[in-house]
């Protein structure tokens, strides 16, 4: 069975990812920091026949992600790397006349540093297997100029930017970067506490990412509306 390592898969748009590839199949190494709900998803995602290895732990710390690979290697390599886990750098957010330098080296670790140190670990892996592939999440705060958006929008624009450069270098693997739009998530809730308008749960977004799997399109950057609306 194909093997994804998910990161931020504990509840949100990453589980629903999980509980996808699981319906589908696929094995799993969830991580997440908080270790309890994260356990909980892993039971859950098991009961689709998975076998599913929940890590908890934080990315920016290189033993965990190496421990994320190895789990990952115990069940047959690494086919799928998503890029998920992401951390806003203020909470709420706020302008940038008001941004902590640290919030925003914390958005730049997890967001940046992190995914590319794991894709450093996880690429022999990912090169060996059949289809290998990277998935980072986006998110439209990459490239439009939201107010108080701006350390989140940056940290995401240079994973953009890191996932374009690793598209061209590594043409036997693919590799996306998706915005997938609006969802109602944790993140979006502690980024903006005081906006109650309904927004689309991610599973709505599930379909959009299967479809990158099952096509797989060139290496580029991608959005999960536009995805949807073309099928």
């Amino acid at each position: 069975m194909p093997v994804a390592i998910i990161t931020g898969a504990s509840k949100g748009l990453g589980r629903a990812f999980a509980e996808a590839l699981a319906a589908r199949g696929w094995d799993l190494v969830l991580d997440a920091r908080d270790a309890g709900v994260l356990q909980g998803t892993a039971t859950a995602l098991e009961a689709y026949g998975a076998r599913v290895t929940a890590l908890p732990g934080d990315v920016t710390d290189a033993g965990h992600r190496a421990a994320l690979v190895a789990g990952a290697r115990l069940l047959g390599g690494v086919d799928l790397l998503v890029s998920n886990a992401s951390a806003l750098g203020a909470e709420p957010l706020v302008r940038l006349a008001e941004l902590r330098l640290e919030g925003l080296r914390r958005a730049l670790e997890v967001n940046v540093v992190a995914a590319l140190g794991l894709v450093r670990e996880a690429l022999p892996s990912l090169r060996a297997a059949p289809a290998g592939a990277v998935l980072t999440v986006s998110s439209d705060a990459a490239a439009e100029a939201y107010e108080t958006w701006g350390g989140y929008g940056a940290s995401k624009a240079a994973l953009d930017q890191l996932a374009a450069v690793l598209g061209a270098e590594e043409p036997g693997l693919r590799v996306w970067a998706v915005d997938p739009g609006d969802m109602a998530t944790d993140l979006y809730a502690a980024a903006v506490p005081d906006d109650d308008d309904p927004r689309p749960d991610p599973v709505s977004v599930v379909p959009a990412l299967l479809r990158l799997l099952d096509e797989r399109p060139a290496s580029g950057r991608y959005g999960a509306p536009a995805l949807l609306e073309e099928r």
